[in-house]
């Protein structure tokens, strides 16, 4: 069993669904950090047989509805002196900005380039989402 022994500061995003990891780097966009991050796919778990983790060897400031949105299960744990000094534990967000991008063709998001994305959640049980400008349901979400 992998622990956070070895990291004395920084970040550990725990309990991500397995295979979500490289969605998570890309959309935090942890290729442009300074410091070591570290992905592990397919650890085994307690609490679903199996999960990916994101070690960052930093404390950084975390979009929690980004993490939300893609995964509510997740757990963020900030790690100081290799001890947890606080544990985040995430929902669904009420409202996501520039996370996703509408599809329907007709959304004025289609033609006005500089408008962001919004999209609300309006059904909390389904992890439903639309968007704010045309109701267009958001797809690719569970």
């Amino acid at each position: 069993m992998l622990n956070i022994d070895s990291l004395q500061k920084g970040v550990v995003i725990d309990h991500i669904e397995v295979g979500k990891s490289m969605e998570i780097y890309r959309a935090l966009e942890l290729d442009k950090l300074d410091c070591s991050v570290a992905i592990i796919k397919n650890a085994r778990s307690k609490k679903t047989a199996r999960k990916d983790i994101i070690k960052i060897e930093d404390r950084i400031d975390i979009d929690l509805d980004i993490l939300g949105f893609i995964d509510p299960n997740i757990t963020v744990n900030i790690i100081d002196n290799g001890e947890i000094v606080e544990k985040k534990h995430l929902s669904l967000p009420q409202r996501i900005v520039n996370v996703a991008r509408c599809k329907n063709p007709r959304c004025i998001t289609s033609v006005e380039q500089e408008l962001d994305h919004v999209f609300l959640l309006t059904d909390e049980a389904r992890g439903i989402y639309r968007c704010a400008y045309c109701e267009h349901q958001y797809q690719d979400h569970k």
